[in-house]
């Protein structure tokens, strides 16, 4: 445990014994539910490292919990604002409405970002214009949301480095906090309330994002151990991409955005959450809560480097002792037979092309402005002069609507031939129009079926398509990304922990939905699963006795 944990755990204890002793909680229900959502881990990377992990961390659920080892998304999209809903809500973008981190308006072509609300501002945080942020966007109810109505008492958290890892979880009825880099402080916004609780206001008084300045990120291990990963510097990387890395020697902008990038930003996260549990009550009273805690730091070691890195290992590492510690605190701040741990992520990640290719793998990178030319080039020749192909959106092709009825060109025959251009394309395996990803499924075409599951009509484009495994559509010629429906994008860990209700079974291989996570909660929980989920409640015993 670092210094900053043990001192939120003090206070944690101090607030509990200062309290009345935790009330039952009707039905055998746990008293805290808390999802730990690792953005961008893959599945493989849970299982690469294990041999090196601590002995009360990840290894808590592969011996005294429930692993799935084949937790699948079903959608084409897997991003961080589609996956958190998912997670909350148990429904895909065909019903969460939340179909990417942004998209295109198919009509107007104006940007929207996916929790955008102009009327929404960060509380104490000057917001820029359009900046601000609320879950109106959201479309399905969350298993917080379901818990608020039938209990109010009950109390729906939800933490992250980024407001999409927030507001999907808490949902409308819940409350989300995301760290600001602006600032180094954690704050919500005037959707969920008019100021922060004292228990927030003190935590940025201390200025713990501080702590970290002209740290060092070390490996842990000695350098014989990241044999089975990448080296440092691969021509692949984004900068920055060798260990040791130190922290910048000033508290501003660039500082908060470097610490986030480390497992320092891990730390504040679950420091945040420690003093969420303790500020709230959380698990002390006789309603159940939920706690969301969605830690960013992977995903941005991901991006610039890769899973396959040495830097993207030793993060596992680092992840894990602080999830050992964390859950730790947990198990004497709410009693460990009084709380589940789910831990899943949001998407997985492909592997750096350059990587793919190393290993003989077809792969490559898609300059997206390049192939949006090319599309145009071929729609030309067919329909004559325009800018018929205007943009990429939630992976599809968005048309010029004004232009084809301006020039009496059928819609439906301008997608026919675009998708044509399209699947032509280096590096596209399918291309689908609007009227196919509407339309009636194809039997044996997982593809389609990824696509329909990531298709809201009134958000997605005109042309939906699906690259190639291990080829990237991106305008950076470093790192790597997501956002596939092949299977190292869509498989990732899922988890839980909790012995008066799971069961340690260990490893299950049987193939589940991500959508189910919200199910199961709900039946942990003795409430109805959310009014939208697609999925179903694990089948666990005594899960939910």
């Amino acid at each position: 445990m670092t210094r900053f944990g043990a001192v939120l755990l003090a206070a944690a204890l101090a607030a509990c014994a200062t309290s009345q002793p935790p009330a039952a909680v009707s039905g055998g229900k746990p008293r805290l539910v808390v999802v730990i959502v690792v953005d961008g881990l893959p599945e493989r990377q849970v299982v690469d490292y294990r041999d090196q992990l601590s002995p009360d961390g990840l290894e808590r659920f592969f011996t005294r919990g429930a692993w799935f080892t084949e937790a699948h998304y079903g959608y084409a999209t897997t991003e961080t604002a589609p996956g958190h809903a998912t997670i909350a809500t148990g429904a895909y973008p065909h019903r969460s409405g939340i179909v990417s981190n942004q998209w295109l308006d198919p009509v107007s072509g104006a940007l929207m970002y996916c929790y955008a609300d102009p009327g929404a501002t960060y509380i104490g945080d000057r917001t820029a214009p359009n900046e601000g942020t609320s879950p109106r966007n959201l479309l399905a109810e969350g298993v917080g949301d379901v818990l608020r109505r039938v209990d109010e008492r009950s109390k729906v958290i939800a933490i992250s480095g980024k407001d999409r890892g927030a507001i999907g979880p808490a949902g409308k009825r819940g409350t989300a906090y995301v760290f600001r880099e602006e600032t180094g402080e954690f704050a919500s916004t005037t959707y969920y309330m008019k100021e922060h609780p004292k228990w927030v206001a003190d935590f940025n008084a201390a200025r713990p994002a501080q702590r970290y300045i002209g740290a060092e990120w070390r490996p842990l291990l000695d350098d014989a151990a990241y044999a089975r990963s990448l080296p440092d510097q691969r021509k692949w990387y984004e900068p920055g991409g060798k260990l040791p890395r130190k922290l910048p020697p000033a508290a501003n902008h660039d500082y908060y955005e470097a610490m986030m990038e480390t497992p320092f930003g891990d730390d504040l996260l679950l420091g945040f959450a420690r003093a969420a549990v303790a500020g709230e009550q959380l698990g002390r009273d006789g309603s159940p809560d939920i706690l969301f805690v969605s830690l960013s730091t992977h995903d941005y070691v991901n991006h610039g480097y890769g899973a396959e890195s040495r830097l993207s290992h030793d993060h596992v590492l680092y992840l894990d002792r602080e999830l050992q510690d964390f859950f730790n605190d947990l198990d004497v701040a709410i009693g460990r037979e009084h709380y589940v741990a789910v831990l899943t992520a949001d998407h997985g990640f492909a592997p750096a092309p350059e990587h793919s290719q190393s290993l003989g793998r077809d792969a490559g990178r898609i300059n997206p402005g390049q192939m949006l030319a090319r599309v145009n080039a071929g729609l030309v020749k067919r329909f004559g002069p325009g800018r018929w192909a205007v943009a990429f959106s939630a992976g599809a092709l968005v048309l010029n609507r004004p232009l084809a009825q301006a020039r009496k060109v059928a819609l439906a025959d301008l997608a026919d031939e675009a998708r044509n251009l399209i699947a032509a394309e280096p590096g596209i395996a399918k291309a689908y129009t609007r009227a196919q990803a509407e339309g009636p499924g194809r039997p044996g075409d997982a593809m389609l079926e990824a696509v329909r599951k990531s298709w809201y009509p009134q958000r997605s484009a005109d042309v939906a398509f699906v690259l190639k495994p291990y080829w990237l559509l991106g305008s950076h010629a470093a790192g790597t990304t997501h956002g596939s429906p092949h299977r190292y994008d869509t498989n990732v860990p899922l988890m839980l922990y909790g012995p008066a209700w799971i069961p340690a079974v260990g490893r299950i291989d049987q193939p589940v939905e991500m959508s189910d996570v919200a199910p199961t909660i709900a039946k942990l929980l003795g409430i109805p699963a959310p009014a939208q989920s697609e999925g179903k409640a694990l089948a666990l015993e005594p899960l939910g006795r």
